[in-house]
């Protein structure tokens, strides 16, 4: 049985997401719909894609993702559908997917051309739907459109690195449901650029340099709980989707407040990550000479 996801900036106060799931099942009574989010804020791709990039590997193999954001058909912008990971994703080529197609190639890029497209001002409805349909029934992609080897990119997606390598600046492209502050710096390449130098981690007027494995490492156990105080303390951490992350520990809006709220954070604002040097082999053995020379005269 077919698994269709629906990713929207629709919201749940219109008619969108429920004449999008009828039209849908009037095509494919059996097939299973599943909401991953309607709640992405208007047209913002970059947190659209963090939140494709980290929900569709869940999905069985085969799954199909219609990805509703931004998607009117203009000049400047078609229709895509992507075969990737064993995954299709339908989408308007706006960069919504770069961020997967980083990190995996896809098989197949095609560009949808479905007849009067362009007349459509509801495409997910009258475009997207078909085409996922037409997948689950066992459909193959070139015959809705012509093979094409590139997408749009979105803008910022990738961190800059400077030359000296001593300096990533990153930037936000996420927060989260309980203000959590995440960047577009992963793991992979954060550890790749750092090579075991300590690390200041800064953002607005503050700084980190340490990065914790799970969010309740901030807390000491072998202290009484009544005295640790540890909800609201500031923390970094990797997170589930090895996204460098910076969040309030048991952060609540509303008491403790968030990281986005304390630290002043939105969308787009820049994070910086300055390495020190490691000494030079010469360093290390002038700082041994010193080391030997006090030494010596101490005695």
């Amino acid at each position: 049985m077919a698994i269709i996801t629906l990713t929207t900036d629709f919201g749940i106060k219109d008619h969108f997401v429920g004449a999008t799931k009828g039209a849908i099942f009037s095509e494919l009574p059996d097939v299973k719909i599943v909401d991953i989010s309607h709640n992405v804020s208007p047209f913002n791709i970059p947190e659209a894609a963090y939140i494709i990039i980290n929900a569709y590997k869940s999905f069985p193999k085969g799954t199909i993702h219609i990805i509703g954001i931004d998607s009117e058909l203009n000049a400047e912008q078609n229709h895509i559908a992507i075969y990737l990971d064993e995954h299709y994703f339908i989408c308007a080529n706006n960069g919504i997917l770069s961020m997967i197609c980083s990190e995996i190639n896809p098989e197949k890029i095609v560009e949808i051309n479905i007849r009067n497209s362009k007349q459509s001002s509801f495409p997910v409805l009258d475009v997207f739907v078909k085409l996922a349909c037409h997948i689950a029934r066992g459909g193959t992609l070139e015959v809705i459109g012509k093979l094409i080897t590139e997408i749009k990119p979105i803008k910022n997606i990738n961190p800059y690195i400077n030359d000296e390598k001593t300096q990533i600046i990153g930037r936000v492209i996420y927060i989260d449901n309980y203000g959590n502050v995440i960047t577009n710096i992963r793991r992979n390449f954060f550890e790749t650029i750092q090579k075991g130098r300590d690390f200041e981690i800064s953002a607005r007027n503050y700084t980190f340099k340490k990065i914790y494995k799970k969010y309740s490492d901030i807390v000491n156990f072998d202290i009484p709980e009544d005295k640790r105080y540890n909800e609201g303390r500031k923390l970094i951490v990797f997170n589930s989707g090895n996204f460098l992350e910076i969040a309030i520990y048991k952060s609540n809006s509303g008491t403790v407040g968030s990281a986005s709220t304390l630290l002043g954070l939105s969308v787009m604002d820049a994070i910086s990550i300055n390495f020190t040097p490691k000494p030079s082999l010469t360093q290390k053995m002038n700082d041994s000479k010193n080391i030997k020379t006090t030494n010596h005269m101490s005695l």
